[in-house]
């Protein structure tokens, strides 16, 4: 079994393996090594022989707020640092190259994938992983935002696709094009969620994994798995297309120095404001 994970802790209980993001302090932002950590996780719960379940949650009262978007700003200031705009691309297109495999390694996933939001989920963190789990269990606190239209950015692998699979497209376009930030009860009345618990923290945890023992005692595990496979493999090859796509359109708005515009100019309508209450003193 692999061990000393610095970023996510990994337990497996009976047939439910646990991967849970483990930097609270940032509200497990994806820095640190959190996302190569979870790919190997998936591999070895993949091909674990006992586990039927992999449950993916978050330590502390987040599951993710995603990534540094100071990240994304520093990224569109490298622009003259390139010698044209076709390395520039490639370099984005490398930079942005983990989500092909993260992103792989749960669609492709044998085991029943439990997403337990734990708590809020922002950009990436909102955005990656509930249109490709199998079931959603969270937290009354669990709300889900992705602003990326408002910092010049695009819905992030493959969500736009699979948020589309799961709410519909107007839905799907309110929260992704708008930024809208949703509640976890709107989340189970639109079908997002399939449970809302109200416990926060370790009793939340519990929960989710008492409801996941009571599963295994009524059903069969090999059973639950190839539902998901049926299920899953005739849309594989689009969600997978869907990944390419928004990385290379991520890669595109790199290129475009947008999200440094965008950044730019929330920094002047700030400033802005700063001098006009300072006007009025």
């Amino acid at each position: 079994m692999a061990s000393g994970y610095a970023d996510i802790k990994f337990e497996i209980r009976g047939k439910i393996g646990i991967i849970k993001f483990n930097r609270p302090k940032v509200l497990n932002s994806f820095g640190g090594n959190i996302i190569p950590e979870t790919i190997d996780a998936f591999r070895v719960l993949n091909e674990h022989p006992d586990t039927i379940f992999t449950v993916l949650t978050g330590e502390g009262r987040f599951f993710s707020a995603g990534a540094d978007v100071r990240g994304a700003a520093d990224a569109g200031s490298q622009s003259g640092g390139y010698k044209n705009m076709g390395e520039k691309k490639l370099a984005f297109m490398e930079k942005f190259s983990y989500a092909t495999e993260l992103l792989r390694s749960m669609i492709d996933h044998k085991k029943v994938l439990v997403l337990a939001l734990n708590g809020p989920g922002v950009g990436g963190g909102a955005a990656w992983f509930p249109g490709i789990a199998d079931i959603i269990l969270a937290s009354n606190t669990a709300w889900l935002q992705c602003p990326f239209s408002a910092l010049g950015l695009v819905p992030e692998n493959g969500s736009a696709l699979s948020f589309a699979q799961h709410i519909g497209i107007h839905r799907a376009n309110d929260f992704l094009m708008f930024g809208r930030k949703l509640t976890a009860e709107e989340c189970l009345e639109w079908g997002l969620y399939n449970r809302v618990f109200e416990k926060t923290g370790e009793d939340f945890q519990q929960e989710v994994i008492g409801f996941l023992e009571e599963q295994l005692q009524v059903n069969d595990g090999k059973s639950m798995m190839e539902m998901k496979r049926l299920q899953n493999a005739p849309i594989r090859d689009a969600r997978m297309i869907a990944v390419v796509n928004a990385v290379d359109a991520l890669a595109e708005r790199m290129v475009e120095d947008a999200p440094k515009k965008r950044f730019e100019l929330k920094k002047q309508e700030l400033e802005n404001k700063r001098k006009q209450r300072g006007s009025k003193i």
